[in-house]
């Protein structure tokens, strides 16, 4: 039995020091989105679902919950947001060529028809981040409408 006291303790020791480490935010400016706002053109009622639902992990402002601050949930946050702006990152909007910017629109459109983004991970403690059907015909249409500027683009003159 002390075998699994000295164990237990060792744990408690680790945990408690790990709390002062963290991996590093995602703390940059919302301002950093304008240039994708700007081209998409997104109506007032897509901006607040992009805003609530999808910038937290896909650009480089992350609003943290107050559960952030825990060692190894921060962690676990951080690699999330890391996976999500590699799949799409409106803040590097800019960097995009035309055809990747259709392809990430197209993306986009896909997984929220399949109700895939926003995550249930993510939507189980950002309840504002469910999508009702109209929200998600809204988002639909709009990068529906946004990819015909990065199709035509693409094409040789």
């Amino acid at each position: 039995m002390k075998i699994l006291k000295k164990i237990g303790l060792f744990l408690l020791v680790v945990i408690v020091i790990a709390q002062f480490f963290g991996p590093d935010k995602n703390d940059g400016e919302i301002a950093s989105v304008t240039t994708f706002f700007e081209e998409t053109a997104p109506p007032e009622q897509v901006k607040l679902v992009l805003k609530e639902s999808c910038f937290d992990c896909h650009s480089s402002h992350t609003r943290y919950p107050w559960y952030n601050n825990i060692t190894p949930v921060n962690y676990w946050l951080a690699d999330h947001i890391k996976h999500g702006k590699g799949h799409f990152d409106a803040s590097k909007w800019s960097e995009y060529s035309a055809k990747k910017k259709d392809h990430k629109l197209e993306e986009l459109i896909e997984m929220v028809k399949k109700k895939e983004m926003p995550l249930p991970s993510y939507t189980w403690t950002h309840g504002e981040a469910n999508l009702s059907d109209e929200q998600i015909q809204a988002v639909v249409d709009w990068a529906e409408n946004a990819r015909i500027k990065y199709q035509l683009e693409e094409r040789p003159q």
